[in-house]
């Protein structure tokens, strides 16, 4: 019989899924749960309750003797893993934690008590999904859902028929956003009905487009919050679509233990006291302040292969060790095998601009020549493109993980996978060539070009790549 530590691990697919696998010589996880991006599996969502499913994985958890259970998704597994925990008498969140760092508009009314400097003014829009807009709201606005994920319906509007058309959904895009968002609502409304209906949306104050923004990436151990680093995203230029994440950060020293105060006092208010969690947030260089997006509950799945490449240190172990009542920090860390990191994020900014997929050729070329690289191919065709550019503003077609000696290095080596894979490098100078946003023009994209790190005034990136025995495969 396997002496391993059993843990349940919930709607563990992509990244987590990945991450699990690798630790089976010592975890032992039992999976369950549905991915939201594939069918047939995501016809569960029709009928899915939270907590029927968290009463049933409570049952099979003591059954196999779970010693823990974890979840790094957020639509449904942390607010699970949270039921089922609590159920079990397991070590982990309270789900009144959970559910009140996923609560967007309640989340920013406890920041605003807690670290009113960090606190971004914040209301809710006062209509439901498809009415008018009422007369007399302030603009510019950022407006989001109350309950989402992955930066959904999330984007600034100047006007109120701006606002109107982004707020207009068809039947289907209804059905999608009420079942996504009522599993949470059923259980908001029992634990923790301060915060209020999940199914509307919010504003806040926008800040200027080109703040700087950060990941803030930690475990809380005890009550205690500890930082694991800082991930620093890049955007398309004149756009709010992410362009790469980068690690280790370039964020002052003395800015990153700001935000870690920031995160301690938010979290100890909510009771969140063991897990790990995400801050975003912008950093003003010019004013220095800083300003909370959001607090995630859980780990952001994407950057856990960026820290293992840095640091030596894997999130997805830290987060089975916390599962099962331990400290991270006794967990030993590996070697590094890179100076710097990045999450490349491969776009298309308006429709039909989609470049085709790699086939297997580009796909064993890149391969061959970059033997550490992730590669992740994310196609959409008819409604669920569609409904992709007018939730998200853009397509995310593929996703490139890769490390490199040191930035310089990194981008090189990104460069020349991109050639291989038919892909435009997402970096400022070709992203300003190829992907630029409709009706961007350079006045008004060449400035944030020169601001963006890693970007740089010469020629376009991919036009620099030589030949594979050029670029140096990371050892």
């Amino acid at each position: 019989m396997s002496r391993l530590p059993r843990v349940g691990t919930l709607f563990a697919f992509d990244w987590d899924a990945q991450g699990y696998a690798a630790l089976a010589s010592r975890w032992r996880c039992d999976r369950a749960g549905f991915d939201l991006f594939s069918f047939p599996s995501n016809a569960r969502l029709i009928g899915f309750d939270l907590d029927r499913f968290a009463a049933a994985q409570a049952r099979r958890g003591r059954r196999l003797g779970w010693a823990g259970v974890v979840s790094h998704h957020e639509q449904f597994g942390a607010l699970a893993a949270a039921l089922v925990a609590e159920r079990l008498g397991l070590p982990g969140p309270r789900p009144e934690a959970i559910l009140a760092a996923q609560h967007k508009l309640h989340a920013r009314r406890v920041l605003q008590q807690v670290a009113p400097e960090a606190a971004l003014p914040a209301r809710p829009l006062p209509c439901a999904y498809g009415e008018d807009i009422p007369q007399g709201l302030d603009y510019p606005a950022y407006v989001k859902p109350v309950k989402a994920a992955f930066s959904v319906l999330a984007r600034r509007v100047d006007s109120r028929e701006e606002l109107q058309r982004h707020t207009r959904f068809g039947r289907r895009e209804l059905w999608v956003i009420r079942h996504l968002v009522e599993p949470f609502e059923r259980v908001c409304r029992r634990r923790l009905p301060e915060a209020g209906t999940a199914h509307r949306m919010m504003l806040e104050a926008p800040l200027p487009p080109d703040t700087p923004q950060y990941n803030l990436d930690g475990w809380v151990h005890r009550g205690r919050a500890h930082a694991l680093g800082v991930v620093d995203a890049v955007m398309y230029p004149g756009t709010q679509a992410f362009m790469r994440w980068e690690h280790p950060s370039r964020l002052d020293a003395a800015v990153q233990a700001r935000a870690l105060d920031v995160a301690q006092r938010f979290l100890s208010a909510i009771g969140f006291d063991q897990g790990l969690f995400n801050l975003e947030f912008f950093h003003d260089p010019v004013t220095d302040r800083l300003s909370v997006i959001e607090l995630n509950p859980r780990l952001a799945s994407q950057f856990g292969d960026l820290y293992r490449r840095v640091q030596g240190r894997d999130p997805h172990e830290m987060a089975l060790q916390l599962a099962v009542g331990g400290d991270p920090d006794a967990l030993p860390r590996r070697r590094p095998t890179a100076g710097a990191a990045a999450s490349l994020v491969y776009r298309s900014l308006r429709p039909g601009d989609e470049p085709p997929m790699p086939d297997a050729a580009r796909r064993a070329a890149f391969a061959r020549a970059h033997p550490d690289g992730l590669l992740f191919t994310l196609p959409k065709t008819g409604h669920a493109l569609a409904r992709e550019y007018k939730w998200l503003g853009s397509h995310r077609y593929g996703l490139v993980h890769l490390g490199g000696r040191d930035a310089q290095h990194l981008r090189e080596r990104a460069e020349h996978a991109s050639l291989l894979l038919g892909w435009p490098p997402p970096y400022a100078a070709e992203a300003l060539r190829s992907t630029a946003a409709p009706g961007a023009s350079k006045a008004s994209t060449g400035g944030l070009a020169q601001r963006l790190p890693g970007a740089q005034a010469r020629g376009p990136a991919g036009e620099r790549a030589g030949p594979a025995a050029r670029i140096q495969p990371l050892r």
